[in-house]
């Protein structure tokens, strides 16, 4: 049997046509969970989204490395009507996750020492 789906249209949810802030990044990231926790698959539409943002990104789907796999995250979101410049936003995104997640204690001491010095 196959999954459901959550049609999740992003504009409709952050209620904006500019997907800039942690805010609108963590009522969409619920949203997902949401849907994830329902045994369903992710669709996120992003259809009338002018600007998006790293910020948007990292709270939206960037923090969804910290509990999920990314074979699983890749399986279970489909990406549509998302421009070409901002997948590859989200792309960046995604692999500073994924390193960040992966070890996050030598992530945060190779910031500190690049913000703080040795």
């Amino acid at each position: 049997m196959e999954k459901q789906t959550a049609k999740l249209n992003v504009k409709d949810i952050i209620g904006s046509d500019i997907a800039v802030s942690t805010v609108y990044g963590d009522i969409l990231y619920k949203k997902i969970i949401e849907a994830f926790s329902q045994n369903k698959q992710v669709e996120l539409d992003f259809s009338g989204i002018d600007i998006i943002t790293t910020a948007f990104l990292n709270a939206a789907i960037g923090q969804l490395y910290s509990s999920y796999k990314g074979e699983k995250l890749n399986k279970s979101i489909k990406l549509i009507n998302i421009a070409d410049e901002d997948i590859l936003l989200l792309k960046k995104v995604i692999q500073r996750a994924k390193e960040y997640f992966s070890d996050r204690k030598k992530f945060e001491d190779s910031a500190n020492i690049a913000v703080y010095g040795s």
